[in-house]
């Protein structure tokens, strides 16, 4: 029995027996619904326009909707209507006031009958809630499907009253954002939306209007956390990675971080060329010759601080074990070799004129002014901090939702598949408690009192989860950055993962972990990111007997020779699970004007033997609970123990 002082704040949302009686019917039935489409996507890394499409055209289950809606339409009128439902505005303005061909009318019933389709599992008031609040009560009308043939004239009025009134094109786009808004009930981004891409803050803008999204959080998108945060590591490192996948422009004209203090400071301190550092992409715009220069030189002048405040960390933070990675220490600054183990490895640069032999991690005074300035740069960005904040208010370290459990990088293990144990604040940690402290850390990092020892400590591990020894969102033993950029023997270019991504091919070791996170349904399944699948090479996505599926395909153009696709996605719907491969997206400007979408292919994991419904559910278990406190109200009212609302008690006495 709840407390009856909990019970009598419940009567102020129902204050009569007939209301909680009402809301325990509509409840009840609610259960019996099918649960929704739960939409699964990781290791975007900015490549909006991608990303975009496949928001727009909910990975291919829009075009599915078209196509049971209106089974005998045309091929080339079944792309332009979806054309049309993933882009109204560019195709509305296309077609201009002459409107689509075959009329208005024609258009808006074909949109109509893909609406109804595709809100026949929700209820009446979840509908309702989706639907434009200007548009709400004619878009009701048109859906209704009471007396259908009785009320054919009425819809018929609605559609013909729409186009003389000249709002057909409103209608056109109302009915369009409803059916991408009911296509996909729960978005899951399973990790990595920064880096690589051009365009990460254009996801996030995406992500922000999406209406039910959550995140795991990617080792990419925790540095941009970290940096956002003023830890000084991860602002030299998300700068170094914005100048060698040019993403300048998202840097510079989208969050306002100013790279001139950057550009002079390279310039004025490193006169050579630089050739080691030539970034790996340059801007496709017109550029002056010496540009590629002055990119070289402020990427050296960038790593170069980014070794120095990393080995500072490693060194405050023995707790990490990454004393190796003060990397600059390791280095015989007389013979310009570096030693590995019992070899040493020439360098590829000697111009390092910042670098003092004796203190190789002290910062020049002109380096700490420098970074001083991008840090708060960083943190004064207003852009970048609403998406931080955004990251923090729908993500996690890891989650599980209706019986799957989501997560970017790995559960550490050991070589023998056992937990993998760290000692944090004189706590022994491993996996799922390991990974709740993770993202309290995290937290801590941001969201505690400034200059605090929380803070700070918060602030470092933000580091320690992009790229730290074994860290959960990372899975290796350390990112070689400083071997790639200046060791030429690639055999010191290796990031040994972690004992996880062996194990996770055996079914027995993926049900335990299922298991340790109460993930224990019949459809359980681990949704992975982080290492892309080969594809080409002929590797699966589905572990452990499909148990396990990653879902990292390569929905970024610099993994797509590797993966042999552009990117996986996932459905779980009431029938089942599946993944979609999808091939390369052309851009944005041909999907409209051509009606192109991207073309996919669709693996099954699991099909259900009955169908999932609402009660089945995350949501199914709390409506139980809320049913369950509204009887013990009722009861409540029966027995006297709670007075209702006089004047509501009246009125339906009456």
């Amino acid at each position: 029995m709840k407390d009856l002082a909990y019970l009598k704040l419940l009567a102020g949302q129902y204050p009569t027996e007939a209301k909680a009686l009402a809301e325990m019917i509509r409840l009840q039935s609610v259960q019996r619904l099918p649960k929704g489409t739960e939409l699964f996507i990781s290791d975007v890394h900015g490549e909006d326009e991608a990303f975009t499409h496949i928001l727009n055209n909910a990975s291919g289950v829009i075009y599915e909707k078209i196509a049971t809606a209106l089974p005998d339409l045309a091929e080339e009128d079944r792309r332009a209507l979806a054309s049309l439902i993933y882009y109204p505005h560019e195709q509305l303005t296309r077609v201009g006031e002459d409107g689509p061909p075959g009329g208005w009318g024609r258009v808006l019933r074909r949109l109509l009958t893909v609406a109804r389709v595709t809100a026949a599992k929700y209820s009446g008031r979840y509908v309702r809630a989706a639907m434009p609040e200007d548009l709400g009560y004619i878009l009701e009308e048109l859906l209704s499907d009471h007396d259908r043939e009785n009320r054919a004239q009425y819809v018929s009025g609605i559609l013909e009253a729409a186009q003389q009134a000249g709002s057909a094109a409103d209608l056109a786009r109302a009915l369009c954002a409803l059916i991408k808004r009911l296509a996909v009930a729960r978005l899951h981004i399973v990790g990595d939306v920064y880096d690589r891409g051009p365009h990460a803050d254009v996801i996030m803008d995406s992500l922000m209007q999406y209406h039910s999204v959550d995140m795991e959080w990617g080792n990419h998108d925790i540095l941009w956390m970290g940096a956002a945060a003023g830890s000084a590591a991860c602002v030299a490192c998300a700068v170094r990675n914005c100048l060698q996948y040019d993403n300048m422009d998202m840097l510079e004209n989208s969050y306002g971080i100013n790279l001139l203090p950057l550009a002079i400071f390279a310039n004025r301190t490193y006169t050579d060329d630089a050739a080691v550092f030539a970034p790996r992409n340059l801007p496709g715009e017109l550029y002056l010759p010496e540009d590629p220069l002055l990119f070289a030189r402020m990427h050296k002048a960038i790593s170069v601080i980014q070794y120095k405040l990393e080995g500072q960390l490693v060194r405050r933070r023995p707790e990490y074990g990454m004393a190796d990675r003060d990397v600059l220490s390791r280095v015989n600054w007389q013979t310009y070799e570096m030693l590995i183990g019992d070899k040493r490895y020439p360098l590829r640069d000697r111009a390092f004129p910042t670098i003092d032999p004796e203190n190789p991690l002290q910062l020049t005074d002109a380096e700490y002014i420098l970074i001083g300035q991008l840090v708060d740069a960083f943190r004064r960005s207003e852009k970048l901090q609403q998406h931080v904040r955004f990251l923090y208010r729908v993500g996690n370290v890891y989650q599980t939702f209706n019986g799957n459990l989501l997560y970017h990088g790995c559960i550490p293990v050991n070589d023998d598949g056992s937990l993998m144990t760290f000692r944090f604040d004189g706590q022994e940690l491993a996996g799922r408690a390991l990974l709740d402290y993770c993202g309290q850390m995290a937290r801590l990092g941001y969201f505690a009192q400034e200059q605090s020892m929380e803070r700070k400590a918060g602030r470092d591990f933000l580091w320690f989860l992009w790229c730290g020894r074994h860290a959960p969102s990372f899975g290796r033993t350390h990112i070689a950055t400083f071997e790639r950029a200046l060791l030429d023997d690639q055999s010191t270019w290796k990031e040994p993962q972690n004992a996880y991504y062996r194990w996770y091919e055996d079914e027995q070791f993926v049900l335990g972990l299922l298991h340790h996170f109460g993930c224990d349904k019949p459809w359980s399944r681990i949704i992975n990111g982080h290492v892309p699948v080969k594809v080409g090479k002929g590797e699966d996505p589905r572990k452990a007997g499909g148990r396990l599926i990653v879902i990292d395909g390569g929905f970024c153009r610099a993994y797509q020779k590797k993966t042999g696709i552009a990117g996986y996605t996932m459905f779980f719907s009431s029938h089942g699970i599946r993944i979609a491969a999808h091939e390369p997206f052309t851009s944005r400007a041909e999907a409209i004007s051509g009606n192109l979408d991207i073309r996919s292919h669709s693996l099954i994991i699991v099909n259900l033997p009955e169908r999932l419904l609402i009660g089945d559910t995350d949501e199914g278990q709390a409506i139980a609970a809320r049913v369950e406190e509204l009887r013990q109200l009722v009861q409540a009212y029966r027995l006297g123990q709670i007075a209702q609302a006089v004047s509501d008690a009246q009125g339906i006495n009456a």
